[in-house]
């Protein structure tokens, strides 16, 4: 029994190396692409400049003007670069909370994007979609929620970066540029073998039943669950490898996939992204039901897309 077991989870650990790698390399050259030109938008300081022509409208969402460079920043970047100029701000609980389920609606453009489009979605509507999601949730979070400027989420010190030689950043990004590259692979390997054995096992099967009644809800196929759950744990980028396999295997429609695709794009990272923004005071909750809710009504209107387009257009009527 014991060398059966081996052997099944050498197998799947051979089986998965290959397609592994050729993603863990894509993903890699594409992290590093977009890093560098960050690194170039951040040295010529071109950010702030596009902020001011948004400035106005986050003051409509119940936010401060300066929100709009961290929000821009997580969109073009990441959650971490985000944070770092949220640390900055003074927000209420309100304020913050509105802010912090902006940034997980719509981070990581540039990285993302890609990830999802290669499962077969349109990029252009993963754009819009995480971009009207985030503005739509933030206008209804700044109606429904209460004001209570009492709970303020003090600002602290960051330290700005010093204007070093342009070779002296070029050198720190390559630093940061390779430690990135050995982060993608050692998660992207590790998720995608964790979800071949758990295929391998049964336990895929069982985690199924588990969520089984939420996919539901949600307009997705049970049988997606896997797929759902890596994103919604690892996110889309370090995910990334685990769904593609999962969208590879050739068990899930293409329909479906635009479906999870839909969902993911909204709601993932609900683990460490999540946690990160509730530290500097936003309602846990509320980052994760409203972003699930808004997600599960996307999902249910593409259904409805599909439903009309079979009705109504099939070439068989």
């Amino acid at each position: 029994m014991s060398n059966s077991f081996k052997q099944r989870a050498i197998r799947s650990i051979k089986d998965g190396a290959k397609d592994t790698l050729k993603i863990s390399i894509w993903l890699a050259k594409l992290m590093v692409g977009v890093s560098f030109a960050v690194f170039l938008l951040k040295y010529f300081n071109i950010l702030p400049h596009i902020v001011h022509l948004i400035d106005p409208l986050f003051q409509h969402l119940g936010l401060p003007g300066d929100a709009a460079l961290a929000y821009l920043t997580g969109y073009f970047v990441n959650i971490y670069s985000a944070l770092a100029v949220v640390a900055s701000l003074d927000l209420t609980y309100k304020s913050a909370t509105i802010l912090a389920v902006m940034i997980l609606c719509s981070h990581s453009m540039l990285i993302e994007t890609p990830v999802l489009k290669k499962t077969g979605a349109s990029a252009v509507r993963m754009v819009i979609i995480r971009t009207l999601s985030a503005f739509l949730l933030a206008w209804v979070l700044n109606i429904i929620m209460p004001d209570d400027p009492s709970k303020v989420i003090a600002s602290q010190t960051v330290a700005q970066q010093s204007a070093l030689p342009f070779l002296t950043q070029l050198g720190d990004w390559a630093v940061s540029a390779v430690k990135l590259v050995i982060k993608v692979f050692l998660f992207v390997f590790g998720l995608n073998i964790l979800q071949r054995l758990l295929k391998e096992f049964g336990v895929a099967d069982k985690i199924s039943n588990i969520f089984k009644p939420l996919l539901v809800v949600s307009g997705l196929p049970p049988k997606c669950s896997i797929l759902w759950l890596f994103a919604n744990l690892a996110g889309l980028a370090y995910g990334a490898a685990a769904i593609l396999d999962e969208v590879n295997s050739g068990k899930i429609t293409k329909r479906e996939i635009l479906l999870v695709d839909t969902h993911i794009a909204i709601s993932h990272s609900n683990f460490e992204d999540l946690l990160l923004l509730v530290t500097f005071g936003a309602s846990w909750w509320i980052l994760l039901v409203s972003r699930w809710i808004m997600s599960t009504l996307l999902v249910w209107e593409y259904r409805l897309e599909f439903f009309i387009k079979d009705r109504f257009f099939s070439k068989n009527n």
